[in-house]
């Protein structure tokens, strides 16, 4: 990390990325913006069984809202919406087992649940940070795979599915850490530099902003 990104880190870190930070946006929150109903809309989150994607489902679930929870693991995604159930009172949430690190597995469900359902919001939030190089099945390395490729796919592949509803939402999960990292994109899977997990995952983080840009622009 550059002298100067660590600086800007530093500073930016403190004001926005703290506990103080938030506290200080707090302050110009509305609570009545929360008070909403979204009975009949359907949302997917992905990485939703812990942290923020589950703290996400469940306030959605709460507020009348369809979940479809998208998660690698059966078991903690299982114990994840019974606990989303119980807290919202609300049945209408549902798994899906995807890898996120592989594009065929992503598009797959892509296409199968656009059949079967409709949608007005997609949440992309998982994300990992593999600190030694791992690659997929694919060859592909495991951050980019899952941060960068698997959330491009499936929300270029719901597009279509997101544009039959009213008002329709993509919100991706982005990271204050992809200031640490200038994108190079002439190594986006760290084949040529030395690998480094977090540097990766901030490149991942910084990729997503800048394809985000280009499709709002």
């Amino acid at each position: 990390m550059s002298f100067y990104r660590n600086t800007v880190w530093f500073l930016k870190g403190l004001q926005e990325y703290t506990k103080g930070g938030y506290e200080a946006a707090e302050r110009r929150f509305s609570a009545a913006d929360l008070e909403v109903s979204v009975s009949g809309r359907s949302f997917i989150i992905t990485g939703a069984n812990s942290g923020i994607g589950k703290a996400t489902a469940c306030e959605i679930a709460k507020r009348g809202g369809t979940v479809h929870l998208v998660c690698r693991n059966k078991d903690r995604a299982e114990e994840a919406r019974k606990e989303i159930v119980e807290q919202s009172k609300n049945e209408n949430v549902h798994i899906h087992l995807v890898d996120m690190s592989s594009p065929r597995r992503v598009w797959e469900f892509a296409n199968g649940f656009s059949q079967k359902h409709n949608l007005h919001a997609l949440i992309n939030n998982a994300g990992c940070m593999v600190n030694q190089r791992e690659l997929t099945e694919d060859g592909l390395e495991k951050n980019f795979a899952t941060n960068t490729l698997g959330t491009y796919i499936l929300t270029t592949a719901l597009i279509p599915t997101l544009k039959k509803s009213e008002n329709p939402r993509v919100i991706t999960v982005s990271s204050g850490g992809m200031l640490v990292q200038k994108l190079n994109l002439e190594d986006l899977q760290f084949e040529k530099d030395s690998f480094d997990g977090t540097m990766a995952y901030a490149q991942n983080k910084s990729l997503l902003e800048r394809v985000q840009i280009c499709k709002n622009a």
